[in-house]
């Protein structure tokens, strides 16, 4: 276990190569590559899930060194149609990250995630090892009752209680015994204006909890209603459904396939949507892996600390 030593920034703003789209079923899957086309390839892998990519993911690697490939999952950011729920769970998003690769031509990737990225990077690995150079992961995200429990239901609650009035304001007291599946309803509902305000409150929620600081800015942009829908009703999808593993445990058993993959996990000491054990549950079965503890950090890959960790990570993995 380390502690974060050196700063590092963000890359500057980069703009794509090349961009398209990939056709699967009834889901086009938005793609970009920015970068060095002859450079290490990454795969980015964003969180949620429902966030998309965002224009600032691009800079957690060196545009002279790395080949930078980023992608919408399915139903979010540029990928249509929009909020879509059908076909879309880990195992098709897994898929998508492997047609992604095909397409591209790329024999081998570094695979970069955080939160629900983390969960997915962790999938995909362990479906496809062959493919993965190194795994960069950041507040790790497994999916399971507890953690669902405690951010949806009583834990987190207690350390942002101004917050989480504005998340269960949503739903009817009688119904708050289980709010993942109160929202649920009403994102399965009729009512577009009440599905709309509920998915404001869910994003809101997140948003709020996400940063050591108060981020006004991020708390503003989470209740976009575009970005607002989709992130709501998709995690909420996923949520529900227990992120379509086989039990609970599943990534987390099922280490062996990945151990000899060079992996850094970088995990905000006051992480209170993803809190740090979950991290440590990972690492205590793959010694083998990193663990980087950002001592006065929550869960934003943007949280200085946090942005320097997974910098230096990608600049290590650069000369790999």
């Amino acid at each position: 276990m380390k502690f974060f030593k050196k700063e590092r920034k963000l890359y500057p703003s980069i703009e794509p190569f090349n961009s398209g789209y990939i056709k699967k079923g009834v889901h086009e899957i938005y793609y970009e590559q920015c970068g060095n086309p002859k450079g290490k390839p990454a795969v980015f892998l964003h969180g949620g899930p429902g966030g998309g990519a965002g224009k600032l993911s691009r800079r957690f690697f060196n545009p002279k060194k790395y080949r930078i490939i980023l992608f919408d999952q399915r139903g979010c950011g540029k990928s249509k149609p929009h909020t879509c729920l059908e076909e879309n769970t880990t195992w098709h998003l897994v898929d998508d990250i492997e047609s992604i690769r095909k397409k591209l031509q790329i024999e081998k990737w570094l695979v970069f995630g955080g939160s629900w990225g983390s969960t997915l990077a962790l999938a995909y690995a362990q479906k496809y090892p062959e493919q993965v150079t190194e795994l960069v992961l950041r507040g790790i995200f497994m999916l399971r009752e507890k953690e669902l429990k405690w951010f949806y239901q009583y834990g987190a609650s207690e350390i942002y209680p101004e917050a989480w009035q504005g998340f269960i304001s949503e739903i009817p007291e009688k119904e708050r015994f289980d709010l993942i599946d109160a929202y649920r309803k009403i994102f399965n509902g009729e009512d577009k204006e009440k599905k709309l305000s509920a998915a404001k409150a869910w994003s809101k929620w997140e948003a709020s909890a996400s940063f050591i600081n108060h981020n006004p800015s991020a708390v503003k942009d989470s209740v976009n209603a575009e970005f607002a829908l989709a992130f709501a009703l998709i995690e909420n999808h996923y949520f529900v459904n227990k992120g379509f593993l086989d039990y609970e445990n599943q990534l987390i058993d099922n280490i062996d396939p990945i151990r000899h993959i060079p992996a850094v996990i970088i995990q905000g000491r006051y992480d209170v949507v993803c809190p740090s054990t979950t991290a440590y549950e990972l690492y205590s079965k793959w010694p083998e892996a990193e663990l980087k503890i950002a001592p006065f950090s929550g869960h934003s890959a943007f949280e200085k600390e946090i942005t320097e960790l997974l910098i230096e990570a990608t600049d290590t993995f650069s000369k790999n």
